[in-house]
């Protein structure tokens, strides 16, 4: 859909924002099936949707339904990594990149959106972010 400049100025902003934030239009899974439904609902039935047409929305389906099943399980797979070297962290020192924040670690937690956070033994917290420093405890500490 276009939207008729206010004015002038608007007109030239508006054409060199819109070419370089213009996106596609997407659906997510439910809303696919949703309007794939809705379709079906409502087509006339003296004149059925094409063939070729109709066959094309399954595929459209089945393939959306592949993506879904394909981001779950390189979720649970990032989740596993994640923790894996989650684990391999508890007991190494860290030092944040700045230098203002070191310790051993005692715990690690892990955000739902899979941020790390290290709680240091002596209370102080980290996020395991890039620039930290890991290193095995000295056999004197």
């Amino acid at each position: 859909m276009t939207v008729s400049p206010v004015n002038s100025s608007t007109s030239s902003t508006s054409s060199s924002s819109s070419s370089s934030t213009a996106s596609t239009p997407t659906v997510n899974y439910n809303e696919f099936l949703q309007l794939l439904i809705a379709e079906l609902k409502n087509q006339d039935p003296t004149q059925p949707t094409d063939p070729t047409q109709y066959m094309s929305q399954l595929a459209s389906f089945s393939q959306v339904e592949q993506q879904v099943q394909t981001n779950t399980t390189l979720s649970a797979m990032l989740t596993s990594s994640t923790l894996s070297q989650a684990d391999s962290l508890i007991g190494k020192n860290v030092a944040s990149a700045d230098g203002k924040t070191s310790g051993t670690v005692a715990s690690v937690t892990i955000a739902s959106d899979g941020t790390a956070t290290a709680t240091l033994t002596n209370g102080s917290t980290m996020s395991l972010a890039n620039g930290i420093t890991i290193s095995n405890p000295t056999a004197s500490q």
